[in-house]
């Protein structure tokens, strides 16, 4: 496990992985990445996620499959997460519903960017990588994982042990006065 003490610290290790061990993750260290992810806040508490840990090898190895094509290969790295965590968008409550609708924001989107950070973050301080995906085959995974035909996904986020040649890259962010202001645009 990371001897991260710091939260400035475990943001400035927490990166894409894109290489990972073959090494299984424990149960025990994926239920403090549920955890996590229970604990995430989300607009008037309506927690519109169900989380899907994907631990078993030949299911993993299909979901992974499943983020990728002949033309699009650029999550081909997949294949080698021993888990995959999908983030299920679930109905939110009637009152995150009504102000949604208000004010034509889509809540349930931010609220799964929240959980799926959550996750990434717990994951870096347990000393695994992850890295989110947005491009895959929403209609095959959700045949795989019996996921109800009503039900959107929001993400996958690939989980497991950073491979040796996966080494913490120096972060390339945009300088701080171009990505923010004080009182003002």
């Amino acid at each position: 496990m990371s001897e991260i003490k710091e939260f400035s610290e475990l943001l400035k290790t927490r990166q894409s992985v894109r290489h990972y061990q073959s090494r299984p993750v424990s149960r025990e260290l994926l239920g403090k990445l549920v955890e996590a992810v229970r604990l995430a806040p989300s607009a008037s508490n309506s927690q519109p996620w169900k989380l899907i840990v994907v631990d078993d090898p030949e299911l993993c190895t299909q979901v992974a499959q499943a983020t990728f094509s002949a033309t699009v290969n650029f999550n081909r790295f997949a294949l080698e997460a021993p888990v995959i965590a999908v983030f299920v968008m679930e109905t939110a409550g009637i009152i995150t519903q009504v102000g949604a609708w208000l004010k034509k924001r889509q809540f349930s989107l931010v609220d799964i960017g929240i959980a799926a950070a959550h996750f990434c973050l717990q994951a870096a301080e347990l000393g695994l990588g992850t890295c989110m995906l947005g491009w895959f085959d929403e209609k095959k995974v959700k045949r795989l994982l019996a996921i109800p035909a009503g039900r959107r996904i929001g993400l996958l986020v690939t989980l497991g042990y950073a491979a040796a040649g996966d080494q913490l890259r120096e972060k390339s962010r945009k300088d701080a006065s171009l990505m923010s202001a004080f009182n003002s645009y």
